[in-house]
């Protein structure tokens, strides 16, 4: 089953769409949207650390919750599912080597990287970036940003 928009299903409609009302479209008021703490965050961690192309929230289950993107090349759907694809063979292999809990895993290649944290038990923050990124600026960055979104992710219903 795909979403409106083609690729992987979303929990949430497009980032613009607005609610129907009386047949009408109600106009979308971005200082209104009661994700945008997390929206602030999203692009604040993409704009704190030069190479960050992509930065999402998903579902472990590999649906898109929100994102945040400078490339329209990516699709937030495919690196949703790839980031719960990332998490789980993390998390097997965390608990066959009996390593606990999963935290992140960073994947590395050529031209870029996709870095995977996990927020509490059932969020991921996914982040793309290409291949000017400094890995360990994005982990010192990202720490705290963990942090604030576990806390807005607890008070919302997404």
């Amino acid at each position: 089953m795909t979403g409106p928009h083609g690729g992987l299903p979303s929990r949430l409609a497009p980032r613009n769409a607005a609610p129907q009302q009386g047949g009408r479209s109600a106009r979308f008021d971005p200082l209104t949207d009661p994700r945008r703490p997390l929206r602030l965050e999203l692009a604040g961690l993409r704009h704190q650390v030069v190479g960050v192309t992509d930065c999402l929230i998903a579902g472990v289950d590999g649906l898109l919750i929100l994102h945040d993107s400078r490339s329209p090349g990516d699709p937030p759907h495919d690196v949703a599912a790839m980031a719960a694809a990332a998490h789980g063979i993390s998390r097997t292999c965390g608990s066959a080597l009996g390593q606990g809990q999963f935290q992140e895993v960073t994947i590395r290649n050529r031209e870029g990287c996709l870095a995977v944290y996990g927020i509490g038990d059932l969020a991921l923050l996914a982040v793309v970036g290409d291949g000017m990124i400094n890995i360990a600026r994005l982990h010192l960055e990202a720490r705290p940003v963990l942090g604030r979104l576990a806390q807005m992710l607890d008070l919302t219903q997404l």
